[in-house]
């Protein structure tokens, strides 16, 4: 089977996304922040008060590892965590106001980036293209979700 690497759906999409985090990580470099940093910064954002497990299992890495990041992003003022209301075992997480700065920051240069990426396409293009990878994704999550109960039981 003769495929062409850059063709390949997944090369090509893998590619782009890694592409993406290069760009960015280098916006990020004058921040100070590692990639892990501004993952777990962004999405908190998106996520304020998620706990500490399901940020965990949204960001694809281990507990130990995540809270290790946690204590880094702490010790430098800009997340807090808080026990939930209704049960103390469980980590609630947040962004502080000291990261507020850095995060408007950090979401001018996440739209520079994508805009650049963006730029050869038209807006009509655009639109498709986030409308097909939004139902891909969509389409991904179920199957996965219905996969993960399948291997529960």
């Amino acid at each position: 089977m003769d495929e062409d690497y850059d063709k390949n759906f997944g090369f090509l999409i893998h590619d782009v996304a890694r592409l993406l985090r290069v760009a960015y990580d280098r916006r990020m470099k004058p921040l100070g922040l590692t990639r892990s940093q501004w993952w777990v910064i962004n999405h908190l954002f998106f996520h304020p008060g998620i706990s500490q497990t399901n940020l965990a299992k949204l960001l694809d890495v281990g507990r130990a590892t995540l809270g290790r990041l946690l204590d880094r992003l702490e010790a430098k003022q800009w997340i807090y965590r808080q026990p939930d209301d209704k049960d103390s075992r469980i980590k609630r997480v947040y962004l502080s106001d000291t990261v507020r700065p850095t995060l408007q920051t950090m979401r001018h240069e996440a739209k520079r980036t994508v805009d650049g990426a963006l730029s050869s396409l038209s807006e009509k293009e655009q639109s498709q293209l986030f409308s097909m990878l939004y139902r891909m994704k969509t389409e991904l999550s179920l199957a996965n979700e219905g996969q993960s109960e399948k291997e529960e039981e």
